[in-house]
């Protein structure tokens, strides 16, 4: 099974992954209630809270790394955007951080560091080779060499930085 088979299986029968997600943001406004008011209440639902960011952030962060794929590189209208697979992942992982930083902040959560290390190498590695898409013999011609330089060796430090947050 291919990644394209994937999506088409669930673009047939999206009843499934958008109860899933639609369910995620729900639970974070219920644990919302229940965690209590007081920091040693709070405290307590950690852990609750963290596979709540990770049930988010792993589909959301593959759709959004997905959507800027399709959008940078393979030149995809906004117009054949699916909504259950490249919309409803990031707005449910914006809804459940929204939720979640309200009663607790990211810093208390088991492995929020790793998750945020990761989307920046992320964010990296796809600045680095849509350069490498776009630069062309002629564009270098017309862009300093330093220039160049300078931003490649500025994503590659990111990336370090990013891979040394992630391990």
């Amino acid at each position: 099974m291919t990644l394209q088979d994937f999506f088409d299986s669930v673009s047939a029968n999206p009843a499934l992954l958008t109860v899933f997600l639609l369910a995620i943001p729900a639970l974070a406004f219920v644990v919302n209630m229940w965690s209590g008011e007081k920091a040693e209440e709070i405290w307590r639902w950690r852990f609750v809270y963290a596979t709540l960011v990770y049930l988010a952030c792993i589909p959301g962060i593959f759709a959004f790394t997905l959507n800027v794929y399709l959008f940078l590189f393979e030149r995809q209208s906004i117009w054949r955007m699916n909504l259950v697979t490249q919309v409803l992942p990031v707005l449910t992982m914006v809804a459940t951080l929204m939720l979640i930083k309200r009663k607790l902040p990211f810093a208390y959560i088991p492995g929020f560091g790793k998750l945020s290390g990761f989307m920046t190498l992320i964010a990296a590695l796809i600045g680095i080779l849509w350069i490498i898409d776009r630069t062309r013999i002629y564009a270098i011609t017309y862009i300093p060499f330093t220039y160049i330089l300078v931003g490649f060796v500025g994503l590659l430090l990111l990336v370090r930085f990013a891979w040394s947050r992630l391990f």
